[in-house]
C-alpha cells in the first residue's frame, strides 16, 4: 500500500523527515512517501499554530491524493483532517484520533503525555473523563522540544509522575514523542501499555482497508 505521511513539523533533516514513514514501513510494510508543510519549524503547538497548519495540509494532502492509496496525517492535533476528508476519496487517518481511539480500548484511567500545558483537541475530546492529566514536561513547549536532552528526561518523569496518580495506560499526544522512540522506553520501565499515535494511526489505517476489502468482497456475493 502506498502511504502519504504528511508531517506538520517543517524540517530540511531527511532523518526527521522520514522518521515516522520509516517506523510504518518497518512495521506495517507500507510503501512510505513523508512530505512536511512549509513555515512551521515547530510545528503546532497551540490554537494559532494548529490555524496556520490547517490549510497547508489541505493542500498538501491535495497535491499528494493522486499519487497514493492513503493519507495519515502526522500530529496529535489532527490539523486539516476533517477537511481533507471531505475533498479527497481515499482513506485520511489523523494521528491523534487514531491515538486516542486505541487507547480507550484499555480499561481505566488514561494518562495524557504531550507538550506542557497543553492536550490536542481530538484527544482530549474523546476521552472525556477518563483523561488524566499532569501538566506535561515543563521543558518541552514545542514538538521539536522533545528531540533535546532535557525534553527527553523531562518526558520520563512526566511519564512516571502519570503512573504513580493512576494511570492504567499512556497515550503519547504529540508526535514529537515518536520521533524519539519513546513509546518503547516508557513500556519497558512502567509496564502499562503505551498508545503511539503514528503506530495507532497505522493500524488504524490497516483495519480501515481490512474493513474496505471485506465489504467489497461481501457486494460481490449479492
Amino acid at each position: 500500500m502506498r502511504v502519504g505521511i504528511i508531517r506538520v513539523l517543517t524540517t530540511s533533516d531527511r532523518r526527521l523527515l522520514n522518521s515516522h514513514g520509516k517506523l510504518l514501513q518497518e512495521t506495517f510494510g507500507f510503501d512510505v512517501t513523508s512530505r512536511c508543510i512549509p513555515d512551521q519549524p515547530s510545528g503546532v503547538y497551540d490554537a494559532e499554530s494548529l490555524r496556520r497548519a490547517v490549510p497547508k495540509v489541505v493542500e498538501l494532502a491535495l497535491d499528494m491524493a493522486g499519487d497514493v492509496d492513503a493519507l495519515i496525517v502526522s500530529c496529535a492535533a489532527d490539523p486539516g483532517l476533517a477537511e481533507v476528508r471531505g475533498l479527497v476519496k481515499i482513506p485520511v487517518i489523523g494521528a491523534g484520533s487514531a491515538a486516542a481511539a486505541a487507547a480507550l480500548t484499555f480499561g481505566g484511567r488514561v494518562g495524557v503525555l504531550g507538550l506542557k500545558h497543553s492536550v490536542p483537541g481530538p484527544i482530549s475530546d474523546a476521552l472525556g473523563e477518563r483523561m488524566l492529566l499532569i501538566d506535561g514536561p515543563e521543558s518541552v513547549e514545542t514538538p521539536e522540544g522533545f528531540l533535546l536532552p532535557t525534553g527527553i528526561f523531562d518526558a520520563l518523569a512526566a511519564a512516571h509522575m502519570l503512573v504513580d496518580a493512576g494511570a492504567d495506560v499512556i497515550v503519547e499526544a504529540s508526535t514529537g514523542l515518536t520521533s524519539i522512540g519513546m513509546a518503547d522506553v516508557l513500556r519497558s520501565r512502567l509496564g502499562i501499555p503505551v498508545i503511539d499515535p503514528v503506530m495507532a494511526a497505522g493500524s488504524m489505517l490497516v483495519s480501515a482497508v481490512a474493513s474496505r476489502g471485506l465489504q467489497a468482497r461481501e457486494l460481490q456475493t449479492v
